[in-house]
């Protein structure tokens, strides 16, 4: 019997990491293709040391997520034409034993259904702050979705139908394919079932900072060329809170110390400082109701507003890119996986 399920991982860099996505996918005896993206690490070693097929992306063209999805489908349904769908999955994740089989009886069950995703959880929540704030990221609605993770399962004739993922997008791939296919009448699920445990290794402040400067870049990029409204909220919210409002505090307090004294600046400062602490204790009553503890609650929306100024700066970086006539980039804020697995 010919498999319907084809896999398509991708990846640079995540040495073990990479390891355990693919022996998570051994026992599913789907065929799977690795895409790897100029790993300068023992990667594409550790695929072929497995038997798993690997694609090396050609180093003369830029390295993004959706080029490497683009030519892992077209390499794979090279090699088995027949499937009927395919899994996307990240290097980095481990993939839950059941998940395959939940989505394909759901997409079986659904003709109008073009792509289905899970749960995905972070694997060290508690290590840092950081790899919690994406915990609380993968942590969306279940049911209806707008847009897929980088884990999903896509029907492959949806996929092929709208043209499959622009290899020019750097970052929020996903949700601009996944806008192309509501476009033409297809539904996308979001069940409530595990489908990976994600690796994202942030530890450090400069790390979590450039991606969230990855996200204004790719957010206004993609809203500029596509205008899904998707990011333009998070764009928005951090114009004001990460530029707007702190220039404008800080104008505000240095003109009270101008007219009047430097107590007058300071007590206008700590106007300015309240609003932007009940902002932050608006955002933690709202994770809190999302099932996070107070304390983790508060800890993610101080993360939350920090990271407005750095998702600003991006959105501007790529704005004055596009100014300056230059193509969207990628931002890379991950660094390799240790060589001994953990």
């Amino acid at each position: 019997m010919k498999p319907i399920i084809g896999v398509v991982a991708i990846g640079r860099n995540e040495g073990p990491r990479l390891q355990r996505c693919l022996e998570s996918l051994a026992p599913l005896s789907s065929p799977t293709i690795y895409v790897d993206s100029g790993s300068t690490d023992d990667s594409v070693a550790r695929a072929e040391s497995m038997n798993v097929s690997v694609w090396k992306l050609d180093p003369q063209f830029p390295f993004t997520a959706a080029r490497a999805r683009r030519e892992g489908f077209e390499k794979l349904l090279s090699l088995h034409p027949p499937l009927k769908y395919v899994f996307f999955v990240d290097g980095d994740c481990e993939v839950d034993a059941d998940w395959l089989p939940t989505a394909l009886a759901f997409l079986e069950a659904h003709a109008d259904v073009a792509g289905v995703c899970g749960r995905r959880r972070e694997r060290h929540p508690d290590q840092s702050a950081y790899n919690l704030s994406c915990d609380l990221e993968w942590d969306s609605p279940i049911g209806p979705c707008e847009a897929m993770g980088g884990d999903a399962v896509y029907r492959t004739a949806a996929y092929v139908e709208v043209g499959g993922f622009d290899p020019s997008v750097p970052a929020g791939e996903e949700p601009e394919l996944c806008g192309r296919l509501r476009r033409q009448g297809w539904k996308l699920f979001r069940l409530d079932a595990p489908m990976t445990i994600h690796d994202a290794a942030m530890t450090q402040w400069k790390q979590w900072w450039r991606r969230q400067v990855r996200t204004g870049y790719g957010g206004w990029d993609v809203e500029r060329r596509f205008s899904l409204g998707i990011f333009d909220r998070i764009v928005t919210s951090a114009y004001f809170w990460g530029a707007g409002y702190p220039a404008a505090s800080l104008l505000a307090s240095l003109g009270a110390t101008a007219l009047w004294n430097r107590w007058a600046g300071a007590a206008t400062a700590g106007v300015a400082l309240l609003g932007w602490t009940g902002q932050t204790l608006r955002i933690a009553r709202h994770i809190h109701r999302r099932g996070y503890p107070s304390l983790q609650a508060r800890r993610l929306a101080r993360l939350l507003m920090l990271a407005k100024p750095a998702i600003a700066w991006g959105a501007l970086r790529a704005k004055w890119d596009c100014v300056r006539g230059h193509s969207a980039k990628l931002i890379e804020y991950k660094r390799g996986a240790p060589t001994q697995a953990s």
